[in-house]
């Protein structure tokens, strides 16, 4: 009788780890965004009706720069934060979906502090002396660390950063190879990492890493869709989308919008002197130097020819020309090949700004503005910003 009772309870226990897993999986199969993979990952290993972590952070493996980079944390700061949302969620019956809902209709939860820090993380590829990331990397195996072992690894920024006495950090796979790590703690309710929940956790990251290895590959491809051939900036058509996107969000929130438009000068005298090729080494190196001069959150693209755009959302008409002149500037300044060919013995841009909602509404409206303040700047002498 008491054998069948183990035997019912371990049952129940089964099909609720199964049911929780099946929920995860169903989650991340409904996205291909790698930011919402990440968070469906980590609310999953930390979410009551998950695996119910305190906190838990993503880092990806970038093989290009050999490090391992900070993604995505999810966790609270404090007792106290813990607490507040915990009821939150408790009173509104706030499952999986809902949890993965609130971040589709809202980034709220990725600004966090803890997030922000993780964020800031680097960890060299091949440190596994002083890194028990690099280690997990490495050896593609779980590690559990507690007392002595975390000891070991004190001078580890991830360490000194949760100040936990107990954590796992577990590798997630895609063919054998690993491409992410999770690192998971109770630092809250300090309750102790069982077999039983790294069991579930590698169970989690065996789906996680294939669904990452998805994202990624998908996101190549939407790149190369999208993006010029010759400079590899977002080519003329999807600039279009990003416009009309950029436009609704910036209507939405009530912000303001720039739109910079810029025209090498003299451009056909250089071609025709030198030729296409001469002309496309031109392109590239101006595509370069203004996706370098741009800030993270601007879009830069080939708008046709010598003609190069950049979206500047949340951006009034102020700054985006404090930002025009920066960038014209560095060009003037720049050493481009054979540029002496140039009339004015160097290369040089003329830009136009139109900005949201004054200068135009409608995405065809802002480029008509910015196209017509991009001739004023180009009848003033060239070598010019004009914005009104």
């Amino acid at each position: 009788m008491e054998e069948l009772s183990r035997l019912k309870i371990e049952l129940e226990r089964t099909k609720a780890e199964l049911s929780i897993l099946h929920e995860i999986s169903n989650a991340m199969r409904t996205t291909l965004k790698l930011d919402e993979i990440l968070y469906i990952i980590l609310t999953g290993v930390t979410a009551h009706t998950g695996l119910g972590f305190n906190r838990a952070m993503l880092f990806l493996v970038n093989e290009k720069e050999k490090i391992i980079e900070g993604i995505m944390g999810i966790g609270p700061e404090s007792g106290e934060e813990a607490n507040a949302a915990w009821t939150r969620i408790e009173q509104e019956k706030m499952g999986l979906d809902d949890l993965i809902n609130a971040f589709k209709n809202s980034n709220a939860a990725l600004e966090s502090g803890f997030n922000r820090q993780v964020k800031n993380l680097k960890i060299p590829m091949f440190d596994k002396n002083e890194n028990p990331l690099s280690l997990a990397v490495l050896e593609g195996m779980p590690l559990h660390l507690i007392g002595e072992t975390i000891q070991r690894y004190q001078n580890s920024p991830v360490i000194k950063m949760l100040e936990s006495d107990e954590l796992v950090l577990m590798p997630l796979k895609a063919k054998n190879r690993v491409n992410g790590i999770i690192v998971a703690d109770n630092f809250i309710t300090n309750d102790p990492i069982t077999k039983d929940d790294l069991r579930m956790l590698t169970m989690l990251a065996n789906q996680a890493g294939l669904a990452i290895e998805n994202s990624q590959l998908y996101e190549k491809t939407v790149y190369h869709a999208h993006s010029d051939y010759l400079t590899n900036l977002w080519n003329h058509g999807y600039f279009q989308f990003l416009l009309q996107n950029e436009l609704e969000k910036a209507k939405a929130t009530k912000n303001k919008l720039s739109l910079i438009i810029a025209d090498i000068d003299d451009f056909k005298i250089y071609n025709d002197t030198l030729g296409h090729q001469a002309g496309d080494k031109i392109l590239k190196d101006l595509a370069q130097l203004l996706r370098n001069q741009s800030r993270k959150i601007d879009l830069v693209c080939r708008y046709g020819g010598e003609e190069f755009v950049i979206i500047l959302p949340q951006t009034d008409k102020k700054e985006a020309f404090m930002i025009a002149e920066r960038i014209r500037k560095d060009i003037q300044k720049y050493p481009f090949l054979n540029e002496e060919i140039f009339p004015n013995k160097m290369l040089t841009v003329s830009l136009g700004i139109a900005t949201f909602p004054e200068d135009g509404m409608l995405p065809a409206e802002l480029i008509t503005s910015s196209d017509n303040y991009l001739y004023k700047a180009k009848n003033k002498g060239k070598n010019n910003t004009c914005c009104g």
